[in-house]
């Protein structure tokens, strides 16, 4: 029996939820409720008016004809639409190819002799708050390696998983450079000041200062909670005595080379992705000069990189012989995704039932209008704020689509009390990103399990909950802090960036 009250607690989370359903039964059962509660609130006339456009939004009856005829007639539409599948499936064709044919191995190889063991924690954590540069691919890519690389340096790999996973979706917001993220919130924001100012301009790295920071503050927070909470509260683990001693092994002089010219086919490839992305006029630019493009690309580059890459280190270590062999490794990869195929469909199918239901929308709004009319002030209402929109990222996942919502409600407002826009997105970024790991409505949890299981085969959405809390409640409580000192020391917060406003 432990005696930590905390690890009673979480030990309790993961034995709860193992004896809830299958994650597929789940969320079936998850959209037959929301179907019956939008029956309810429809027939009691819910409604909210949203902040942004002032038009009412009403709870729609899921149960009525055209919407049961949706529900029939939009399924495919659901699916194929779910926003990860086509990321995840089409990278994991080159991913296929560079596992399978040696590239991703040999890279975990060099890792662990070049890489102190003291570091990995940290490293994984820096990379996942990072990999936010290149949107969604951290999910993809970066979560499941996390877990194969302690694994190789016989740590438990769910411990792995999950400090990349803190990273990649508990530091969404932050990063060493400005992301696409940043000139979407920051549209939003300076529409929301113009309520109040109409000159008012928010700059698309309005939060840049803050970020940096946070992107060393989240690596060391991550690191603290996978190597005192989450790591030896997993225990030790036991691998494999074949695999453990093949990581172990140092590579051959063929291997070696197999590695140097895929690590140049991989860099030769940025040279040209920078030489069709960076120049005036380039083909992934826009008519306009933006890299919209090229952000519509990602899935495709990485595909690509990891495809080419991997087939030339095959190719040197003799893995593969002809084009035969090559589809014959991305066949054997995709094989394994019809786990994530069918969670993905019921999944999709929930989340749309709650985007056409508008309940996500109506409880926001309703969420935001209470906080406004409790009056609070200063480093209060901030930290109530945080903790609004926290919960509120439980229902609406899309960032963008929270802020649209709750911007014109809190922006106006905390100019009134002297805080800058920018400082309320700033807050606003805080807690979108510190209950992504937990987020019911995260639509890469079908992957994340799928990663899980290849290391637990009992895996559940409670062993996820467990597993990720800690993460969750460290980030909210030590960011928010470093947040509150860093407005109130009067650090700089971004490029012309005020914190504060004249009333």
């Amino acid at each position: 029996m432990r005696n930590n009250p905390l690890l009673r607690f979480l030990d309790a989370v993961e034995r709860i939820g193992s004896k809830l359903p299958d994650p597929v039964t789940l969320f079936v059962i998850a959209a037959g409720l929301v179907v019956i509660i939008s029956f309810i609130a429809a027939q009691l006339g819910t409604s909210v008016v949203h902040p942004g456009t002032g038009e009412a939004v009403t709870v729609v009856n899921l149960l009525s004809g055209p919407l049961i005829r949706r529900m029939f007639t939009d399924a495919v539409v659901n699916f194929t639409n779910f926003p990860p599948l086509g990321l995840v499936l089409v990278t994991m064709i080159g991913i296929a190819v560079a596992e399978r044919g040696g590239l991703i191995t040999a890279m975990l190889r060099k890792t662990v002799h070049s890489v102190p063991h003291s570091l990995l924690t940290g490293a994984l954590v820096f990379a996942g708050v990072n990999s936010s540069l290149v949107a969604d691919a951290g999910y993809v890519v970066l979560i499941p390696l996390g877990a194969v690389i302690f694994a190789a340096v016989g740590r438990h790999p769910l411990a792995g998983l999950s400090a990349t996973f803190a990273g990649v979706a508990g530091g969404f917001s932050a990063n060493l450079s400005v992301t696409s993220l940043d000139p979407l919130l920051g549209g939003i924001t300076e529409s929301a000041a113009h309520l109040i100012s109409p000159v008012y301009t928010v700059s698309a790295a309005a939060n840049w200062y803050f970020m940096i920071a946070s992107t060393f503050f989240l690596t060391i927070v991550g690191t603290v909670v996978c190597e005192k909470i989450v790591e030896p509260r997993l225990g030790d683990w036991s691998p494999s005595n074949n695999d453990h001693a093949t990581m172990q092994e140092k590579l051959s002089t063929m291997e070696n080379r197999g590695l140097l010219f895929a690590t140049i086919a991989f860099v030769l490839g940025i040279v040209g992705l920078l030489f069709m992305s960076v120049p005036e006029g380039a083909i992934l630019r826009d008519e306009h000069g933006s890299l919209k493009p090229l952000e519509k690309s990602i899935v495709l580059v990485l595909m690509l990189l990891f495809l080419v890459s991997g087939i030339v280190y095959a190719a040197f270590t003799r893995s593969i012989k002809n084009d035969k062999d090559v589809a014959a490794l991305a066949s054997d990869g995709m094989a394994t995704m019809g786990g994530y195929i069918v969670l993905s469909f019921v999944m999709a199918q929930f989340i749309s039932y709650f985007a056409w239901s508008n309940l996500g929308v109506v409880t926001a709004v309703n969420g935001a209008n209470i906080l406004s009319a409790l009056n609070l002030q200063g480093p209060v209402l901030l930290t109530a704020f945080i903790l609004v929109t926290a919960l509120i990222n439980l229902l609406i996942a899309s960032a963008s689509a929270k802020w649209a919502i709750m911007a014109p409600v809190f922006v106006p407002m905390f100019m009134l009390l002297g805080i800058s826009p920018e400082a309320t997105q700033m807050a606003y970024r805080v807690g979108d990103s510190s209950t992504n790991m937990i987020a019911p409505l995260l639509s890469y949890i079908p992957l994340i399990l799928v990663a899980m299981r290849r290391y637990k085969s009992n895996s559940s959405l409670g062993t996820l909950m467990a597993l990720m809390l800690p993460y969750s409640f460290a980030i909210i409580v030590c960011w928010s802090l470093f947040m509150l000192a860093w407005l109130y020391l009067g650090i700089p917060i971004g490029p012309g960036s005020p914190t504060f406003v004249t009333p």
